[in-house]
């Protein structure tokens, strides 16, 4: 028999459920550099721009080249430069030219990010998180 006394509840269209945030734990400097050149070449395939928030130490443009990263598709926005995490995430990811955004475990968390309300698009957000 079909039940047709269910209420249907909309889910709305700019919810970060669709956006997928990776936490990246790492337990120094040398495993988060390794980490974050396996985030970036994975990225790099996508023929997009990658935006990195607040890095710890910014990467060494010889250290990204060895391991055949593009760094003209990186771009770095330092943590003085941010009043509101919420609306540099949120224009990333509606702009369109992302792939991924990577932050720094100083700087936010995965489930502070979770919290937000970004709109739904595919760009990846990765959380390096420390042990």
């Amino acid at each position: 028999m079909l039940r047709t006394d269910a209420s249907l509840i909309a889910t709305p269209t700019t919810y970060n459920a669709a956006n997928r945030i990776n936490e990246v734990w790492v337990e120094d400097e040398i495993t988060a550099s390794l980490a974050l050149l396996k985030v970036l070449h994975t990225c790099q395939n996508k023929h997009a721009w990658t935006l990195l928030i607040a890095p710890d130490n910014v990467p060494n443009k010889s250290l990204l080249e060895s391991g055949s990263v593009d760094t003209s598709k990186l771009l770095v926005i330092r943590k003085k430069h941010i009043y509101d995490l919420e609306y540099v995430l949120k224009s990333a990811i509606s702009n369109g030219n992302f792939a991924s955004v990577v932050l720094w475990k100083d700087f936010s968390s995965a489930m502070a990010i979770k919290e937000m309300q970004l709109p739904a698009s595919d760009v990846i957000i990765h959380c390096f998180q420390g042990m």
